[in-house]
């Protein structure tokens, strides 16, 4: 799927406002628009992804429509551009695409995407709570309080209250997937606060694969690695930026895409046996 063409080695420098945009990221990532082929793996499937605009959650959304599912996203107002771009391209599959603006930082924000997607897709059978939020500071003692706020409201709370509010929907064989990060095992100071939430949203997809097991209900995370989307330039220095992800095992930052695949299996019939994982797509990196 990767090629010389397209592998990300010696990002540049370069910076953009938060959230930042798709368009101006340089190179423009690699979500799968052209690079991945659906096998049917996921026909007959709905599946809201939260954070669903970019990245990770753009790439997931394209490769789930050609994989055979109907979609909804979820995404902040102010990135309504991408989020548009996200839905013909998922719409250019055939599979439907449904928007969803939401800060999903309250319960009630949370419980009115729940009720949305299920009206808008007939029913959820697969979740992506992928809707993430950080920012580098320097030290413990420049770390402001509503920032910290932000960041668990955002990563940890968001997540138990969207799956919380899907609890009634969700069915036998439906798959949860929940976004963590490479910071939970290898955390890095200036994302102190991001870091932590990653790990606690392990340790919740944890004890949800317990609690929902019983009923058939599969939960798993996938913990990316240094992965090329607007959140990196918009939210961290512009020195950090050059050379991202040049400090793995395979030399270089991952391309949304690269991770999309690993949603698709954990939403697939292939993983049925597979629950309380944390999956890594970190390009060498442990995630033990």
């Amino acid at each position: 799927m990767v090629t010389d063409e397209n592998a990300l080695t010696d990002l540049p420098q370069q910076h953009q406002d938060w959230p930042g945009r798709t368009a101006a990221l340089d190179p423009v990532p690699d979500h799968g628009e052209a690079s991945y082929t659906g096998r049917d793996r996921l026909v007959g499937k709905r599946a809201l992804i939260t954070g669903g605009d970019s990245g990770i959650g753009r790439a997931t959304a394209i490769a789930f429509a050609k994989e055979g599912t109907e979609v909804a996203i979820s995404y902040l107002p102010e990135e309504a551009e991408d989020a548009e771009q996200t839905r013909q391209e998922v719409e250019r599959t055939g599979r439907s695409c449904h928007l969803l603006p939401a800060d999903l930082r309250t319960e009630q924000a949370n419980l009115e995407v729940a009720r949305d997607a299920v009206r808008a897709l007939g029913g959820v059978d697969v979740v992506v709570a992928n809707a993430a939020y950080q920012m580098a500071a320097g030290s413990l003692a420049d770390f402001p309080p509503e920032q910290i706020e932000r960041t668990f409201a955002t990563n940890v709370f968001s997540t138990f209250w969207l799956i919380k509010a899907l609890d009634d929907h969700l069915d036998a064989g439906a798959s949860i997937i929940i976004t963590t990060s490479i910071q939970a095992f290898e955390p890095s100071e200036p994302l102190l606060d991001y870091a932590a939430s990653k790990a606690a949203l392990n340790n919740l997809a944890v004890n949800l694969a317990g609690e929902l097991g019983p009923r058939g209900i599969r939960v798993n995370a996938v913990a990316p690695g240094p992965i090329w989307t607007p959140l990196i330039p918009s939210t961290m220095p512009p020195e950090k930026v050059d050379g991202f992800g040049s400090d793995t095992p395979l030399g270089r930052a991952g391309q949304p895409v690269e991770v999309a695949t690993a949603f698709v299996y954990l939403a697939s019939d292939e993983a049925s046996y597979v629950s309380g994982t944390v999956l890594g797509v970190t390009g060498g990196r442990g995630v033990f």
